[in-house]
């Protein structure tokens, strides 16, 4: 299984001079950013029929962003390109072997080696003349070379800075999927949040670069288990701080991620970075972060995908002594960022530990982001592999708390060549597919990411809403005069029924409701008669937003085309 992240065909220097200058035309507020209306303007120039130029947005806009950049405009512009040639416009060019359509300069290669030359022309254009006298007067908006401009981006951090310059904004004037969320997070559901104090019972409050933040893949198993081997795997190179041995050799959280050069960063550093996601970090303490770094170094894959490689889960008496953080904290942590969560064990580590257990109960809520890989499979024959598999379909059926069946990648995620000597014919076979499917899932990860980040704020909105509830509930059962301290060590003691009470009256889905015993140690340290009465001008703001805002949002930044 292999990522191509060789070095990117790019279109000449005189073509991309012309391509900065037609999307300078095309982006009528010079934003950096084309969207839908901007856009079906300017492809009607060329005249293609309404499905091929439908293909063609679906394709650049392979992330669902609602809006192209540079790069992506200039990969429409060659889609365009072809489809006037008489070539057909398809999803299919996006499947080309042995290539990753994980970026749209990716898939202009895939379009040249599928056409079979290097150097594509630009499109014709009807009435491109006219468009650019128009234009010859008005001040010239140069895009960022990134396709996602500094201006855009550092008026929404304000947003998150200031109570005023976000009100100013409507929905309609947002140019992305993701700054409309964060003007619907920032207006409507935050005060909610900050009225009931959800970010110290669940999750701290969100900041502007938890928005932008790439998608993440977080690996987890026991020490010498393959995790650092696999990420080095998928970037066919090593890492900044990357260590490799049959000892639990990773004994830190390292996150790897894209950077101008290479380096490692230390864990305090990278918490206060502005521009990082990781300053939710800082609520475990110093001893966490001497146990976290951040691992950069510059990498075509890491443009899209970040990945967290963890600790080796250990058992034994170590587990109660050894860490000097709530480890199974960090990791639910992080796995309320990541989009995907892979699990690994290999043949002779099937046993799952106390640890271990706590560690995957503590991704409760993220069972769509789970895939269990069972790595370095061909160190035993078809015989043996047989075994190993039910026993760790037996040990995880004992683990994880649901009534479907499990899909387990079968492999080894590693340079190595696979070992046919024990693997045999057949189970070559067998991993190079399921190596195939796993590598599809990873694929989609960053074409699925703003779809991932919607999901997991209509599941933090409603999170939210439950917790106001029984927050509000608990401020009601207070007396107003005496016995307040009795009453309150009464409610936390039967907190179960009074989730009960809670669920009844609003007719919530028992599912949604938080851990019970979590929830009562960070209860205990409060004074429940401080907390605020149930206020249903917030309550009714953030369903407002659930039933009509985010609906809105996503109809604005479908496929101009649908």
């Amino acid at each position: 299984m292999e990522f191509d992240t060789s070095s990117i065909t790019r279109c000449s220097k005189e073509y991309e001079k012309i391509y900065q200058q037609w999307f300078t035309l095309a982006d009528s507020d010079g934003d950096g950013r084309l969207t839908g209306g901007d856009a079906i303007k300017f492809f009607a120039m060329s005249n293609l029929p309404r499905q091929d130029l439908k293909q063609v947005w679906a394709i650049a806009d392979s992330k669902r962003l609602g809006f192209l950049g540079l790069r992506e405009f200039i990969a429409a512009m060659q889609l365009v390109s072809l489809a006037q040639a008489g070539h057909p416009v398809s999803s299919d060019l996006l499947n080309a072997e042995g290539l990753l359509s994980y970026t749209v300069l990716t898939i202009r290669t895939i379009l040249i080696m599928a056409v079979g030359f290097e150097n594509l022309q630009p499109p014709s254009l009807e009435d491109l003349d006219l468009l650019q006298t128009k234009k010859k007067h008005m001040p010239k908006s140069e895009p960022e070379q990134n396709g996602n401009p500094a201006v855009q981006s550092s008026d929404t951090a304000k947003w998150f800075s200031s109570s005023t310059s976000v009100k100013k904004v409507s929905l309609t004037s947002v140019t992305s999927m993701v700054d409309g969320l964060k003007k619907l997070y920032i207006q409507k559901l935050k005060p909610l949040e900050a009225t009931y104090r959800f970010n110290d019972f669940a999750s701290p409050l969100l900041t502007n670069s938890d928005f932008d933040a790439k998608p993440m893949v977080m690996l987890l198993g026991q020490y010498s288990t393959g995790k650092t081997t696999f990420i080095k795997h998928l970037l066919r190179t090593s890492y900044p701080g990357a260590h490799i041995g049959p000892e639990p050799t990773t004994d830190r959280f390292v996150v790897v991620m894209n950077g101008p050069d290479e380096r490692s960063i230390p864990g305090n550093t990278i918490a206060v970075q502005a521009n990082m996601p990781f300053s939710g970090l800082t609520t475990f303490g110093t001893a966490f972060l001497s146990k976290f770094e951040c691992s950069q170094m510059p990498h075509p894959l890491l443009e899209h995908i970040t990945f967290v490689d963890t600790p080796g889960v250990i058992s034994g008496e170590k587990q109660q002594t050894q860490r000097s953080y709530d480890f199974t904290g960090v990791t639910s942590w992080f796995a309320s960022k990541c989009d995907l969560i892979l699990l690994l064990f290999d043949p002779h580590k099937l046993d799952i530990s106390d640890e271990f257990k706590r560690v995957i109960a503590s991704l409760q809520g993220h069972d769509d982001k789970i895939r269990v890989v069972l790595n370095k499979a061909d160190q035993v024959d078809t015989q043996q592999l047989m075994r190993v598999y039910g026993a760790l379909m037996w040990s995880l059926g004992k683990v994880l708390n649901t009534p479907e069946v499990v899909h387990v990648y079968i492999g080894s995620f590693n340079d190595k060549p696979i070992n046919k000597a024990a693997a045999g014919l057949v189970g070559k076979e067998l991993f190079e597919k399921e190596q195939d499917d796993l590598l599809t899932d990873l694929k989609d990860i960053p074409k699925k990411a703003c779809d991932r980040r919607i999901n997991e704020f209509v599941k933090r909105a409603r999170a939210v809403k439950i917790h106001s509830y029984i927050i509000s509930h608990l401020k009601k059962e207070m007396p107003a005069m005496m016995g307040k301290a009795k009453t309150q060590q009464k409610l936390i003691d039967n907190l179960e029924d009074q989730f009960v009470k809670v669920q009844k009256v609003h007719r919530l889905p028992a599912g949604d409701f938080p851990n019970v015993e979590h929830f009562k140690e960070v209860l205990s340290s409060y004074n429940i008669d401080k907390f605020e009465k149930l206020k249903p001008k917030l309550i009714q703001s953030v369903d407002d937003m659930l039933g009509y805002d985010i609906p809105e949002l996503l109809k604005n930044f479908r496929n101009p085309y649908d």
